[in-house]
């Protein structure tokens, strides 16, 4: 009977291990969202009007919503075929692209590619040159 009671030991101590994990990624999140310039990857949404919240007089919400209106306005004007400018950062435009004829992975089979629409994006020379 002493080898049923060592093996239910092992699993109650890998429990409190396995809920400890969780609190330490909890709490190394938000510390790692205040100090993004350390971190590399991805910048989200939610750091971004995190940031955007802290550098104006704005609450959360209200820079959540400010920053979703300027997307809008952005596509807006992408898919009616202007260009957008973002001073410092760059220029965001609609290109065509011709009809093409490519070549299928794996088989090697030539296929036709229509004409469509891309965005180019022109990174704006002050920046990089800073890079």
């Amino acid at each position: 009977m002493t080898k049923p009671t060592k093996k239910a030991a092992p699993k109650t101590k890998a429990t409190p291990e396995l809920k400890a994990t969780p609190e330490k990624k909890a709490v190394a999140t938000p510390a790692s969202a205040s100090a993004p310039p350390a971190e590399k990857g991805k910048l989200a949404k939610t750091e971004l009007t995190d940031q955007i919240a802290q550098r104006t007089d704005l609450t959360r919400k209200q820079a959540s919503e400010a920053f979703d209106a300027t997307v809008e306005v952005m596509l807006d004007a992408l898919k009616s075929g202007k260009s957008v400018g973002l001073p410092g950062l760059g220029t965001l435009s609609v290109k065509a692209t011709a009809a093409r004829i490519g070549v299928r992975p794996g088989t090697s089979e030539k296929i036709q590619i229509p004409a469509g629409k891309k965005i180019a994006f022109k990174v704006a020379a002050g920046l990089k040159d800073s890079l």
